[in-house]
């Protein structure tokens, strides 16, 4: 089936959305629910998701206090970067792919799953909707929509585990897009899974932001104003 441009903006808007609102909701709680998710899974791949969620609430989920030179408050902290696309090569093991979706959700981001075993990735979304994760927050695309969706600048990364040749093939494809460059997390060893079982694989899916609040102005009067490396809404 043929993607066109109309359904393709359909579609990465209303993930958009589900993330903005996902986001919001925080490191506890996306972890909480992706945890009551993991009971639903095969022992390694329940594994997986705790181990991706612990990660996340130690290495992302702490904001840091950055008091500033004239009395404002900076605060740092880490959020997620937008859509992401998680894609793999045929045959590549479940616990790698609920390690990448476990990852690129727990930090904050929606996703856009296309997995050659579209069944699976199905029964991924109704298991996720039974712990009330946000409508939309994952979404199952066909393999004929993949390369709209990598080319398109709205979407902030690829997540994929498989060859170098399908990483190679990925990685031309983000750098002749327009706009912001693109993450692309890469596993290529998908038994050992080196990348996605590292500590900080976490930390390839947020973004930095820096909230600042300033008390110091005549007569009191607050200034809110937040930075970072990405606009999600």
């Amino acid at each position: 089936m043929q993607h066109n441009v109309t359904t393709v903006q359909r579609l990465i808007d209303t993930s958009h959305a589900a993330m903005i609102l996902w986001n919001q909701l925080g490191f506890e709680l996306r972890a909480e629910i992706l945890r009551g998710w993991a009971q639903q899974l095969p022992l390694k791949s329940a594994a997986m998701v705790q181990f991706q969620c612990a990660n996340a609430l130690k290495y992302a989920a702490k904001h840091v206090l950055m008091p500033g030179p004239t009395g404002e408050s900076n605060t740092l902290y880490c959020s997620g970067r937008g859509v992401f696309i998680v894609t793999t090569q045929e045959g590549i093991t479940e616990e790698a792919i609920v390690g990448q979706l476990t990852a690129a959700l727990v930090c904050g981001n929606s996703v856009l799953v296309c997995l050659a075993d579209t069944q699976y990735a199905e029964r991924i979304v109704a298991q996720l909707e039974h712990v009330e994760s946000l409508a939309n927050v994952i979404t199952v695309v066909s393999g004929s929509a993949l390369d709209t969706l990598v080319q398109h600048s709205s979407t902030v990364g690829v997540a994929y585990c498989g060859d170098v040749q399908g990483a190679q093939q990925l990685a031309r494809q983000l750098a002749q897009r327009e706009g912001l460059l693109a993450q692309l997390v890469v596993e290529l060893d998908g038994i050992t899974l080196p990348i996605i079982g590292s500590q900080r694989y976490c930390l390839r899916f947020i973004t930095e932001r820096t909230r600042t609040i300033n008390i110091t102005a005549v007569g009191g009067n607050a200034t809110l104003l937040e930075l970072g490396s990405g606009d999600i809404g």
